[in-house]
């Protein structure tokens, strides 16, 4: 064997090239079995190359990530950071601290830019320690920090997720310690930033060395906002208990500790149904961990009782409307600051309190006067609290907005913020009865919903109003509701028009279940309500949720604006510091569409023109030719009662309700001003249309795009031979209003004829709610009910 052969037989792996075989085969058929094996031969070769290419990756990555060097790095990383602390820790000074020369007041003006009010009187006292229970200052410990007797004044723990969630833009979660939010309210300020986290920590760390556990303790009760305008346990236990710190009980202290971390919310005078709960949660939290520090004997626990706080007392200078109107503008820019910046409730209302915001609200206040004239004159002058106490238990709220805007213009939050501390405007503890009905026909609309036999709905879909006629779903099945009309009134077959005009409750819970409460209750989100926690039940469609006049008023406003969603602001501007905060524009998205908005601002000029609201509204005097629109409604047991109305420029909620005078608990207005009973077609309409005809743009029309409803309905007028019909038509009547003439032909002002509105079908009924989109005659309702 020749060395060059030897060569290639090692680069072969040792093996010597076999001799070439002689066979029978052509030439051609020898060359390409060759080539076959050299082909072979080369793709192992790739393929070992790859593989030791494969095995270099792999080992370089070996090489630059062993467990020495990630280590290594890691503890890199520790020195660095220990050092980087170290540094901040010898930089970072102890700064003096002056929380109250930091306190700004509030300047708040009407639209016009003139002052209507300052706020910004701190309301606090300092007390020493000694002179707050020991049990008491416990509560606070127990509430916030369990191990603060033991700790350095730090949560490393806390401190690091607040960091994480502040760089990824989630504010505040998890505790810091007592010593720490001391630090923040006393020595720093409420910015969430990574700097100021991390001079907190540092801070905090140096206090803890300086500064006894008992001082810092006193500090952070002295310094805490605990809602109400309230700084500090002194002014807390005030305001809440009417005592002195020291007289404060355990359990009155342990309600103070718990409303710390949320005090709007859990101001028991103003807390929702939810919030009490979660203070009531929180109270028993704070107890619960006394007993298991020891602090708290087991069974004297057992016996404690929730101390419910008195009212509360508004501040001078914010008698009238003005305390409502500062209320309202504090939680909306509260809100804002949360949304955006991610910080929570109680943060939030620090960064407002006493801080030198200049905010100028849309209050006008030539509309303003003329709503608390109305409410004046149309219900208080009519109230005699001496002879009758029913008149002691009735509260008018009422909200005004401009749809175009979604500015609120004027607002009637009570008789007095001193005297009555809940704002009336901004309750949402009532129901708003009938005036929900617009929303399941808007939801109707929207979502071109059938009737179960297949009949799109509209403005002359025919229902049957009887009352108390059961509902039944699409099988034909009763869904255990059968809810009465006012005064029990049947009302046989009629069209949707007429069930509005007359607020048939038969027929509106049926059309509920036809469109599908989840989809009523969709809409009712969309067009501002808050419907997150409802479950689709039929019963809503009486509209038994709670609600807002403000929240009514954005509802009405959406439909007047054609369906684009307006949320309703009291802010114009908020300025702090030479800077302003960007408030969101109130005009949003198109929510429903225009042609479903029309519809339902169409159908509701017939409730005005010829339903519950002719004799307050279309017959006043004052009325000049404006077109309206609106819906009347009164609450079960005659707890509250509403008109929300609008003509093409401006939208006006007004409420009442039935508040006890002594519980403050929901109570019956029958017999108010020696009345039967008090309905949305009386003083909450006629306080409506003494405020809006005093105001409101002369002659305004309203542009539809639609061709169903009332106001694009010609007026249609009897022949004087008509006789009332006691069957329905089977005539289609749809340019013809849902009525039965008097014998008599009447002007459009005469008086309604004393018929009876139960209506007998000659033929037998239908077996589902609706018979077919026909109009019949049908008789007016003698009752202004709803």
């Amino acid at each position: 064997m020749g060395r060059a052969e030897e060569r290639r037989a090692r680069q072969r792996g040792g093996r010597r090239a076999a001799p070439p075989t002689r066979s029978s085969g052509t030439p051609s058929e020898g060359i390409a079995e060759g080539g076959i094996a050299e082909g072979g031969r080369a793709a192992a070769r790739k393929a070992a190359r790859g593989k030791k290419n494969a095995k270099s990756g792999k080992s370089v990555i070996r090489r630059l990530f062993t467990w020495k060097k990630m280590l290594g790095t890691f503890f890199a990383l520790c020195l660095l950071g220990i050092g980087g602390f170290v540094v901040m820790y010898m930089m970072i000074d102890v700064p003096k601290g002056n929380a109250a020369a930091q306190e700004q007041s509030n300047i708040y003006k009407y639209s016009d830019g003139s002052v209507m009010a300052r706020e910004g009187d701190t309301n606090r006292e300092i007390v020493d320690l000694s002179e707050v229970p020991k049990p008491v200052q416990r509560t606070f410990v127990a509430a916030e920090n369990k191990t603060f007797y033991t700790d350095a004044g730090i949560d490393l723990k806390g401190t690091a997720r607040g960091l994480i969630n502040t760089l990824s833009g989630k504010g505040k979660q998890g505790g810091s310690t007592i010593t720490q939010q001391y630090v923040k309210n006393y020595y720093l300020d409420q910015d969430q930033t990574v700097t100021r986290k991390l001079k907190e920590l540092v801070i905090s760390l140096k206090v803890d060395r300086t500064t006894s556990k008992d001082d810092i303790l006193a500090g952070y009760i002295n310094t805490s906002y605990y809602g109400r305008g309230a700084y500090g346990i002194q002014a807390a236990a005030q305001d809440y208990y009417r005592v002195d710190a020291k007289k404060l009980s355990v359990e009155q202290g342990a309600y103070l500790a718990a409303l710390l971390q949320a005090p709007s919310q859990y101001d028991w005078a103003v807390a929702t149904p939810t919030g009490k709960k979660l203070v009531q949660a929180r109270w028993n939290y704070v107890l619960d961990n006394m007993v298991g520090q020891g602090w708290l004997d087991k069974t004297e626990r057992a016996a404690m009782k929730f101390p419910v706080p008195k009212e509360p007392k508004a501040a001078p200078g914010l008698e009238g409307q003005k305390g409502y109107f500062i209320k309202l503008a504090k939680q909306q820019l509260e809100k804002q600051l949360m949304d955006k910046e991610g910080i929570t409730q109680d943060e939030a209302e620090a960064r407002v309190e006493n801080s030198g915001w200049t905010i100028t609200l849309n209050i006008d206040k030539k509309k303003q006067a003329k709503l608390e004239k109305a409410v004046k004159t149309q219900l208080i002058s009519q109230l005699d609290p001496e002879k009758r106490t029913v008149d002691k238990n009735v509260q008018a709220g009422a909200a005004s907005v401009d749809p175009k805007t979604g500015k609120i213009v004027a607002l009637y939050g009570g008789t007095d913020y001193t005297k009555h501390y809940i704002s009336n405007a901004n309750r949402t503890d009532y129901q708003p009865a009938s005036t929900f009905k617009p929303v399941i026909l808007a939801a109707a609309l929207e979502n071109a919903s059938e009737t179960q036999s297949g009949k799109t709905i509209g403005a002359n879909t025919i229902y049957d109003g009887t009352s108390k006629r059961q509902v039944v779903d699409s099988d034909g099945n009763k869904v255990g509701f059968g809810p009465e009309n006012e005064d029990d009134a049947d009302y046989g077959k009629v069209t949707v028009q007429t069930a509005m005009n007359k607020s048939i409750n038969s027929v509106f819970a049926q059309m509920g279940v036809d469109v599908g409460m989840d989809k009523v209750l969709a809409t009712a989100t969309k067009l501002g309500m808050d419907t997150g926690k409802l479950k689709s039940l039929p019963a809503y469609t009486l509209g038994t949720m709670g609600a807002s006049p403000i929240q009514m008023a954005g509802v009405y406003a959406t439909l007047d604006n054609h369906g684009k969603q307006v949320t309703p602001t009291i802010i114009e501007s908020a300025e702090q510091g030479g800077s302003e905060f960007q408030m969101p524009d109130p005009i949003g998205d198109q929510v429903i569409s225009r042609e479903a908005a029309d519809t339902v601002t169409s159908v509701l000029t017939g409730v005005v023109d010829d339903g519950t609201a002719k004799k307050s509204v279309q017959q006043n005097p004052a009325r000049d030719g404006r077109k309206v629109a609106g819906k009347t409604g009164t609450s079960d047991d005659n707890k509250s009662a509403w008109f929300t109305g609008y003509t093409p420029d401006l939208v006006t909620s007004v409420g009442l309700f039935g508040e006890d005078y002594k519980t403050h608990g929901q109570s019956k207005m029958y017999k108010t001003a020696g009345l039967p009973r008090v309905n949305g077609g009386g003083f909450p309409a006629e306080i409506w249309a003494a405020y809006t005809f005093g105001v409101a743009g002369k002659n305004t029309k309203f542009d539809l795009d639609t061709d169903q409803g009332a106001a694009v309905q010609p007026s249609w007028t009897p022949s004087p031979s008509a006789i009332p019909s006691e069957t329905p038509s089977a005539t289609a009547t749809a340019e013809k209003p849902s009525q039965t003439p008097s014998q008599t032909p009447t002007t459009e002002a005469a008086t309604t004829p004393e018929v009876t509105p139960t209506v007998t079908p000659t033929t037998s009924p239908p077996s589902t709610p609706e018979e077919s989109t026909t109009t019949p005659e049908i008789p007016l309702d003698p009752n202004d009910g709803q």
